[in-house]
């Protein structure tokens, strides 16, 4: 601190004249003055604080069997190959599972964690199923379209029924097992209702029911049809045009789920070359030989290898020919195909064609690919010869994803061909899993005709995405009151945050206990938020936490309003904002919405903000009008402004919620449909409301009449009962004359006594 000459000298003279100081002490006192004065001051030593560890991302990988640290092999950037669908049907919520899953953990990564993602996705669209389902659909409508006389119909009937009677007793799965007999009782039910028609020689009733019969057969008269004439199906076009197909449906599909779509997608048709020459590449390595026209992995010698590890997913079924069957596809474990192996655990990388299957050249001849090298060859070829990330359902485990890692590994000679494997859990419908196969699915459209993708999304978040899942009305019903219970907070926060300007002096609110209370309640839950989607993207305890996060906030917002104080719309804002932040990661809400679900058949993202406006004038013209008819006592224009608060308000979306008297009207953007909804709910309660009024006038009027009844009168009247009676009118003997019994006779006299004292009661209140 440097002091100006004259400042220094008085104060120097100060020194001078004071008491009871030498004159030794005053020079030195004087002389550190001028030194302390003089010398230039410096900061003092400054250290960071003590912060406290952040958690890092962990995944459970499916290959240690727990949750791992997730480290990129290539700093931000994650190279992520996903199973896609094999397309010869219609996709359903089995499916819905993995891929909203992957969807949600996909936007996690990109939009919470900031990562680079490289989303890559295959479509299986040569595989033994389409094969087999393009040829049964080709026979089926041929069988159809010749129409066949009603005796040959009724003679191929015997013989789907006996063909499917042999698939019940050949096979050894119960749930297909099942499945088999539940089909086999509703063939022989329609056959036995189109034997009959044949006997009534009715032929509409015979039409009709011939129909009938060949919809419900549709699939054991394409499975006999297809046994007996699928070699000779030669029209190559029904293998591309089926897979075509129910590709462009899973599409729709996915959009309507707002799944986004890969970066990549791969379709197997458009491999076959570099199928071929990753084929020879693996032979070339010693894992693989040819047999029969067909190439098959050698699952023994690559076990073998120092470095390499076969079955790392499931070790447990290393040696499980059911699975390895499965695997393989129905159109390649006949006896011929499985004896052209060395050992039964080997599976096919290319398969030699049969007659009534695509085909392609190869150095083998003429086959097409296995199903195992589909997805190995396309993810290698995109991402190089390590994934960051691989996912697919919990199903694929075994055989699939591990015949796919020993065939990568195979070729590129490395031991780490994916590092994190992730895998979803199993879709049940009342605890049996959903599954094509076995005709227990409900497709996606099915769903959302029931529920919306929003819907279907948050049932998802509320699970673990690595768990089973079921699906229920239950569970939907919990995502349903979630997304009402969130909508309704977010409303509520838009109504009052609601302001004509920008920024203005009203904006800012000085903060009290309660608002720092609140503040601190939102830094912790933002804090467990990030603690969850750390630990394996745990969504269930964010949805968890987001819930209490509201119901702390709703509790403020109650306790600022019964106190009459206006709650800190800023705060409020700010929890509402990093709320649909997080929804907006997870994919339930698109748009720009700053705050809150986007309006339900909303074309522009900005509708709110263009006629709230003009609801607030509306809204606060209706309000003057209700006070003045108040005070002119005019009930007409009352019901008016009721009736455009319940009636044609809700027709265009807006719910305007009246409040006490002072306060503006709350007004929300909800959606028509869902206010329609509301509005017929409320109808249906006041309904029931009114039934219940007249039912219990009703039963208040006949307990009156019941009350008039002289009690020597009571039983007189049921002859159909009793047919003597005492002089008080008591019954003595029933209907047919016999005696009635002593311990009849003492119910009867209680309840003659208990009319006599409502008799008497009821005299002595009209009396009055």
């Amino acid at each position: 601190m440097i002091f100006k000459p004259a400042f220094r000298s008085r104060i120097l003279e100060s020194f001078a004249t004071v008491p009871g100081v030498n004159r030794l002490n005053k020079i030195s006192l004087i002389l550190s003055f001028k030194k302390s004065t003089m010398a230039k001051r410096t900061q003092p030593a400054w250290s960071p604080p003590q912060g406290a560890s952040e958690p890092q991302l962990k995944l459970f990988n499916s290959l240690t069997r727990q949750k791992e640290l997730f480290v990129p092999q290539n700093g931000r950037k994650v190279l992520w190959y996903s199973c896609g669908p094999t397309v010869y049907d219609a996709s359903h919520m089995g499916h819905a599972r993995s891929y909203i899953s992957f969807d949600i953990m996909r936007r996690v990564l990109t939009d919470y964690f900031n990562y680079d993602v490289m989303y890559v996705m295959n479509i299986t669209d040569i595989d033994d199923k389409i094969i087999k389902r393009a040829r049964q659909n080709y026979l089926y409508d041929q069988y159809v379209n010749k129409g066949h006389s009603l005796n040959k119909i009724l003679e191929d009937a015997d013989s789907v029924v006996d063909a499917l009677l042999d698939n019940i007793n050949g096979t050894d799965d119960q749930d297909k097992k099942t499945m088999l007999k539940g089909m086999m009782v509703k063939i022989s039910e329609v056959l036995k209702e189109l034997k009959a028609a044949f006997l009534s020689n009715n032929e509409t009733v015979i039409n009709e029911k011939q129909a009938a019969f060949l919809a419900e057969a549709k699939d054991a008269i394409s499975n006999w049809l297809d046994k007996k004439f699928g070699a000779t199906v030669k029209d190559n076009s029904i293998f591309s045009e089926l897979p075509r197909y129910w590709e462009a449906e899973y599409h729709r599909d996915m959009d309507a789920l707002n799944v986004q779509p890969p970066h990549v997608l791969t379709r197997v048709s458009e491999y076959v070359p570099e199928i071929i020459e990753y084929t020879k590449k693996v032979m070339e390595n010693g894992f693989a030989y040819e047999s029969n026209g067909s190439v098959y992995f050698d699952v023994q010698a690559f076990d073998r290898q120092k470095g390499h590890h076969y079955a790392k997913l499931v070790p447990e079924a290393f040696g499980d020919e059911k699975s390895l069957q499965e695997g393989e596809g129905d159109l390649s474990i006949s006896k011929d195909k499985l004896q052209e192996k060395r050992a039964p655990v080997d599976f096919a990388l290319w398969k030699s064609s049969k007659p009534g299957e695509p085909s392609w050249e190869s150095p083998w001849g003429l086959g097409r690919p296995g199903w195992h090298i589909e997805c190995s060859v396309m993810a290698s070829a995109i991402c190089g010869e390590s994934l960051d990330i691989h996912t697919g359902g919990v199903d694929l485990k075994f055989p699939h994803h591990d015949n796919e890692l020993a065939q990568a590994e195979a070729y590129f000679n490395n031991d780490n061909w994916v590092r994190y494997f992730l895998h979803s859990g199993h879709l049940t419908i009342a605890g049996c899993k959903m599954s094509k196969s076995l005709k227990n699915f409900i497709t996606i459209r099915e769903a959302l005709s029931r529920n919306t993708a929003r819907q279907l999304r948050l049932a998802f978040l509320l699970h673990s995405w690595k768990d089973t899942l079921d699906y229920s009305a239950s569970t939907m019903e919990q995502a349903t009151q979630f997304e009402k219970y969130l909508g309704e907070f977010f409303l509520n926060v838009k109504d009052m945050t609601r302001s004509s300007g920008g920024t203005t002096l009203d904006t800012f609110d000085k903060w009290g206990a309660a608002e720092l209370e609140l503040n601190n309640r939102f830094g912790v839950a933002k804090s467990t938020i990030h603690n969850a989607l750390c630990d394996n993207i745990d969504t269930r305890s964010v949805i968890e936490e987001i819930r209490e996060m509201v119901n702390v906030s709703n509790n403020y917002i109650r306790s600022k309003k019964a106190s009459q104080d206006q709650p800190n719309r800023l705060l409020l804002k700010n929890v509402a904002e990093y709320i649909t932040r997080i929804m907006k990661v997870f994919g339930v809400i698109s748009g720009d919405n700053l705050i809150g679900f986007p309006i339900s058949g909303s074309g522009a993202s900005n509708t709110e903000e263009l006629v709230m406006p003009y609801l607030q004038i509306l809204a606060e013209f209706r309000e003057n009008v209700r006070t003045e008819a108040r005070t002119l006592k005019a009930v007409a224009i009352l019901k008016e402004c009721d009736r455009l608060r319940d009636d044609a308000l809700p027709n265009v979306g807006v719910r305007l919620e009246d409040k006490e008297a002072g306060h503006p009207a709350g007004i929300k953007l909800v959606g028509k449909e869902e206010l329609l909804r509301e509005k017929e709910l409320k109808r249906k309660q006041e309904e029931a409301k009114q039934l219940e009024k007249e039912r219990k006038k009703a039963e208040q009027a006949a307990l009156l009449e019941q009350r008039k009844i002289k009690p020597s009168e009571m039983f007189l009247k049921e002859s159909d009962k009793y047919s003597q009676f005492d002089d008080k009118g008591i019954p003595t003997h029933d209907k047919e004359g016999k005696e009635i019994s002593k311990g009849q006779q003492k119910k009867l006299l209680k309840l003659y006594q208990a009319q006599e004292k409502k008799y008497n009661d009821y005299l002595k209140e009209s009396e009055k």
